[in-house]
């Protein structure tokens, strides 16, 4: 039996079951369905749990058969099939009664969803050209290394045997995998190595090495491999990753004349909303059909490695503008996700309620090594101190951020580096608890755009420090959002094609704004205006405002002294 979520309008936990019985998708009638009956789907669905039904056809109606009619479950069974109903595809509904569930937004550890891909970091020895590290890491520079999976503390090898002289391999880290190398550099590792798999057999359009075809050595995996050597790959670093101008030059050179395609409302780099530029004017992808082979076409493009997750049901937030595309079906051999097949939209079609996205695999950068937060009262706030070369020991020399200019963007970058996800905000002057003794600032003019991976990329004065206050209350802070993973996009969503739909500009005379201009409703030039004669010019629109995570409203003002403002 296979299972979906299907409907509109819902998330990614919810939505009418649909049940793949005898070849053919159908749905279950909500007669005597109880909350009993959602748990057990929900667990076929990957969920912990189930927290509520639907009845109705609340999510829409279906199509095809009804396959299943007063379900009786106890909660506790492995199956659907194996609680009490009619018999399969005997039923007395109509589409109209089509059950849906509302499942707790917690996976169940290990369960494999065709669109989240979830193993072990593919790691590797670097040759002694490049020194230690991560196949991924080995991606920042065009540099080699030797195949190694996790799987044993023996780091066992893939063996060459039946490699490919140019394997068409997932890359993990952007770019495709270049031909086999010289293996005489390996020869300076003087130790004993141990084999596990060997005859790797890829189509180039996994996802993961795990994926394609291997097979295991059995017995004595020291002793493996005779005919053969440790598989080697040399990775083509991303636009983000590339060092030096002439390898970044050419890479910009490859992209031109591409249709246009970008992430947006990810916390993180390489995860977010797709959106594509089309008729000069950017817009989403609609889910239907958006699986893991789509994602990765859409991760490499953008010079990341391939997919990990692909997202529906607007986990990213939803979009605004057109939806230009809609059932995209790559292959995972295309260059760019417009090269793949896809359905023209209609408005009928989809709503961004349906936007997908994707969280792509990137190089370990080790860029969260040197950043760090102090003095705050949790995590995830605090006065920002960055390593700069190194002091006593061989240890990383920590120091202060200048606050003057420091802002949202600057906090943005700060939290990404971090891992943190999202600013909330960038203080300018800090008053928390010296907790780390640092008191030298060695940071000063920072200014960034916000998409950078680091604060070494933004802007800065360099060693020639330039700051007013070199107290340490006016070092930078950040407090970053304590949102998890599963909940990178905002908790707040505004209503954006009601605002669409409703902006109109209006001249409002100034006798008539005194309320506004005094709760600072106005742009600053307003004090300048020759009050009450004259008027000001104003962008109106309606909103809504839905929360759509499980964060609290929490304002600083207690509910005592709250006021209500005619112009708000």
């Amino acid at each position: 039996l296979k299972f979906r979520l299907a409907g509109y309008p819902r998330k990614h936990n919810e939505g009418r079951v649909e049940v793949f019985y005898n070849d053919e998708w159908g749905t279950i009638c909500d007669d005597d369905f109880t909350l009993a009956n959602a748990h057990v789907l929900c667990r076929h669905l990957g969920f912990v749990a189930a927290t509520g039904w639907a009845h109705s056809a609340k999510y829409g109606k279906g199509i095809g058969r009804i396959w299943l009619d007063n379900v009786n479950c106890a909660g506790g069974e492995k199956s659907i099939g194996d609680c009490k109903h009619r018999g399969w595809g005997n039923s007395d509904c109509s589409h109209e009664e089509d059950a849906g569930v509302i499942c707790k937004d917690e996976r169940i550890p290990g369960f494999k969803d065709s669109n989240i891909i979830e193993v072990r970091k593919l790691l590797a020895r670097v040759g002694s050209r490049c020194g230690p590290g991560s196949l991924k890491a080995s991606c920042r520079e065009p540099c080699h290394g030797a195949a190694l999976l996790w799987g044993s503390p023996a780091w066992p090898h893939s063996s060459l045997n039946g490699w490919p002289s140019t394997p068409p391999l997932p890359a993990g880290c952007g770019g495709c995998v270049s031909g086999l190398l010289s293996p005489c550099r390996l020869f300076t590792e003087r130790q004993q190595l141990n084999y596990r798999l060997h005859s790797v057999s890829c189509a180039g359009t996994e996802v993961h090495l795990s994926m394609c075809a291997f097979e295991f050595y059995r017995g004595n995996a020291s002793a493996a491999c005779g005919a053969g050597m440790p598989a080697v790959v040399s990775c083509v670093p991303g636009p983000l990753f590339a060092t030096g101008s002439a390898h970044k030059k050419k890479q910009r050179q490859q992209q031109q004349g591409q249709p246009r395609i970008r992430l947006k409302g990810g916390a993180k780099v390489g995860e977010g909303r797709v959106e594509v530029l089309k008729s000069s004017e950017w817009g989403t992808v609609c889910d239907d059909r958006w699986n893991l082979l789509s994602a990765s076409v859409v991760c490499r493009e953008l010079g990341f490695g391939s997919a990990k997750e692909a997202l529906t049901g607007a986990r990213m937030g939803q979009g605004t503008g057109p939806i230009h595309v809609n059932e995209v079906q790559c292959l995972g051999t295309e260059k760019s996700l417009w090269s793949c097949p896809f359905k023209n939209i209609t408005q009928e079609d989809c709503k961004h309620t349906e936007d997908a996205a994707v969280r792509c695999n990137i190089p370990y950068m080790g860029y969260e090594t040197l950043i760090r937060l102090s003095g705050g009262r949790s995590r995830f706030e605090g006065r920002v101190e960055v390593a700069v070369g190194t002091g006593d020991r061989d240890q990383p020399r920590w120091g202060l951020v200048c606050g003057e200019g420091w802002g949202t963007l600057e906090a943005m970058v700060a939290c990404r580096q971090l891992g943190l996800g999202f600013a909330n905000h960038g203080l300018q002057e800090t008053w928390y608890w010296d907790a780390s003794n640092v008191t030298e600032m060695v940071l000063s003019g920072v200014k960034c755009a916000g998409h950078e991976m680091s604060l070494s990329h933004c802007q800065h004065h360099g060693t020639s420090l330039n700051c007013r206050n070199t107290g340490t209350r006016f070092a930078a802070g950040v407090i970053c959002s304590e949102r998890t993973k599963k909940d990178s996009a905002s908790d707040l969503l505004l209503h954006a094609p009601l605002v669409q739909e409703t902006a109109y500009i209006e001249d409002r005379p100034l006798h008539m704004l005194y309320c506004a201009a005094e709760e600072n409703c106005l742009s600053s030039s307003a004090r300048l205006a020759n009050w009450p004669y004259g008027h000001r010019r104003l962008l109106r629109f309606s909103s809504q405002i839905h929360n759509n995570g499980r964060a609290d409203f929490r304002p600083k003002a207690g509910r005592h002294s709250w006021v209500w403002h005619e112009c708000h």
